[in-house]
C-alpha cells in the first residue's frame, strides 16, 4: 500500500514559502532564471496527484475488503479510508487559503 504522510503538502508549502521569502527581492523584484526557483503549479499539481493516489488505493483496498479478500482486513480499509479523508481535508483547507489570499489580493488598490 502506498501511504502519504498527511503533513506532507503543508510541509512543501512551508517550505516553498521559506525559499520564496529568502529570495525576495525588494521593490517588487522578479526573480528572473533562478536555479533555486520552485515551480509552484508542479509543487501543487504533485500534492494534488498524491491525495488521488491515496484516494484511489482507499477505493481500492475497500472494493478488497466488500469482494471478501482475506488479505485485507477492516482496519486497513478503514486506516487507508481515513488518510485519504485527511489528505483531502487538508487539500481543502490549502485551496481556501489561496482563494482567501487571492481575494485579499486581488482588492487592494494599486
Amino acid at each position: 500500500m502506498n501511504s502519504i504522510d498527511p503533513n506532507q503538502l503543508l510541509t512543501h508549502m512551508r517550505a516553498a514559502q521559506a525559499q520564496a521569502t529568502q529570495q525576495a527581492q525588494p521593490m517588487g523584484g522578479i526573480n528572473q532564471g533562478g536555479t533555486n526557483d520552485i515551480d509552484f503549479s508542479k509543487l501543487v499539481k504533485s500534492a494534488v496527484d498524491q491525495v488521488n493516489e491515496t484516494q484511489k488505493a482507499s477505493g481500492k483496498l475497500k472494493t478488497a475488503f466488500e469482494m471478501g479478500d482475506p488479505n485485507v482486513s477492516l482496519a486497513d480499509a478503514m486506516i487507508a479510508s481515513q488518510k485519504a479523508t485527511v489528505a483531502f481535508e487538508a487539500t481543502i483547507q490549502v485551496r481556501n487559503k489561496f482563494v482567501r489570499a487571492y481575494e485579499e489580493v486581488m482588492r487592494m488598490s494599486v
